[in-house]
């Protein structure tokens, strides 16, 4: 799997059903193996004066990787 394919999903916390929002990027750590998912908050209203939010999920907080979703548990 690529990183691409994985920024096509839509990231989905199991806990409220929320959709969080999209991957961005990902955090690699010194031996080369991934850390983190940075994932930009979904937002409906675009807004040019606020900072973007974001997320950083560890792969331990990952429930499950689907076709068109991964599965999150962010308390």
């Amino acid at each position: 799997m690529h990183l691409s394919d994985l920024q096509d999903k839509d990231i989905i916390n199991v806990i409220d059903g929320k959709n969080i929002g999209n991957i961005i990027d990902v955090v690699v750590k010194e031996d080369g193996s991934m850390d983190d998912l940075i994932v930009l908050k979904k937002s409906f209203f675009f807004n040019f004066f606020k900072s973007k939010e974001e997320y950083h999920i560890s792969w331990n907080q990952i429930e499950k990787i689907g076709e068109d979703v991964i599965l999150v548990r962010l308390s």
